[in-house]
């Protein structure tokens, strides 16, 4: 048995019979929390990455998950809860029943440290209630100290442990092509890959407890900052009155490229699918992207660090918020550098 705890806008497992996933359970638990318990029958990692399991049968979990909550504190909000009784899913209130001593795997994916300490070590928290045989994953991306101390716990318990954060949002996520970075023990990682490969594609292997929060943090410490550029770069396009689609193909394929222009444009009409195209709602919010920064700051700091980047990305994403635009894709914040030439929809 599997017990996936995970935000709806990140639910990745395959739901198929092919590779033996029987849904026991759906829970939801909190506003950005939810709870799917599998069983998993004969699974092996040369089915996981057979093409044809990693494409048509994600959609149908990840339709199942919408139904599924979203919010950033434990406790029931009763109108997705509502929801899930009218659409015949189970609803259980309270997180730790779900697990017990025989529960062979958790996964679980919170918004902050505080809320993956408060599940792993409360009273008759996660680490109170499983067994040596159980591995702990953690898939929320947190401050490394905090990912640290869980597993130190974890390890005194003889409990094997990774943190493991993604990266590809919503994109990602529908497709089971997220990137996933690992921090934990050899043995930890190996046992744990042939799960990860039902949710993500390029799963790697950072280092020790804690490494895999700290690359994902790297990571969009970098993501922050290149957006910001390649919305300055689109505006200025603009304003100079240049056509923005052939200046986009231009920076696709020249030295100007990043992820942010080649494949998440903060613009819309540039490429489809993106949350630019659909009135910036949210594949990966800017509170998100704003957490996260904060975090590349604290550990900047903690390490000496110059990240002067990283430092004014985090101003301009904190005043974006701070103006009530914290549950809009990050992308938006081209809205900020786009000025009295920003005339996009957005909602």
């Amino acid at each position: 048995h599997y017990l996936i705890s995970v935000p709806s806008s990140m639910v990745s497992i395959i739901d198929s019979n092919d590779l033996g996933l029987e849904i026991i359970n759906l829970t939801t638990v909190d506003k950005t929390t939810s709870v799917v318990e599998l069983k998993m029958n004969n699974v092996n990692a040369e089915q996981l990455d057979s093409p044809e399991n990693n494409s048509s049968n994600t959609q149908r979990l990840v339709d199942l998950g919408r139904l599924m909550i979203a919010a950033d504190s434990l406790g029931a909000a009763q109108v997705m809860i509502d929801k899930a009784v009218e659409n015949n899913l189970d609803v259980e209130k309270d997180f730790g029943k779900l697990i017990n001593s025989e529960t062979s795997v958790v996964i679980t994916m919170l918004p902050e440290g505080k809320h993956s300490k408060e599940v792993y070590l409360k009273e008759n928290g996660v680490l109170d209630k499983v067994s040596k045989n159980c591995l702990l994953i953690d898939c929320s991306t947190i401050d490394i100290d905090t990912s640290k101390e869980i597993g130190k716990k974890a390890n005194e318990k003889g409990i094997k442990m990774i943190d493991a954060p993604v990266s590809g949002g919503v994109m990602g996520a529908q497709k089971a092509t997220l990137n996933i970075m690992v921090g934990g023990s050899n043995d930890a990682f190996n046992q744990a890959l042939p799960i990860l490969k039902l949710m993500g594609k390029n799963i790697y292997h950072a280092g020790e407890i804690g490494s895999g929060n700290g690359a994902k943090i790297c990571n969009n410490m970098s993501l922050g900052i290149t957006m910001i550029a390649a919305s300055e770069s689109l505006m200025l396009a603009k304003r100079l009155n240049i056509d923005i689609k052939k200046v986009h193909e231009i920076m696709k394929n020249a030295s100007g490229n990043s992820w942010p222009i080649s494949v998440y444009p903060p613009l819309p009409g540039l490429i489809d699918g993106t949350p630019s195209n659909n009135n910036y709602r949210p594949g990966f919010s800017a509170g998100m992207m704003n957490k996260d920064l904060k975090l590349a700051n604290e550990c900047a700091k903690q390490v000496n660090a110059s990240t002067p980047l990283a430092k004014m990305a985090l101003e301009i994403y904190d005043k974006f918020c701070e103006e009530g635009n914290g549950n809009k894709d990050f992308s938006a914040i081209s809205k900020v550098v786009g000025g009295d030439a920003w005339n996009y929809p957005i909602d």
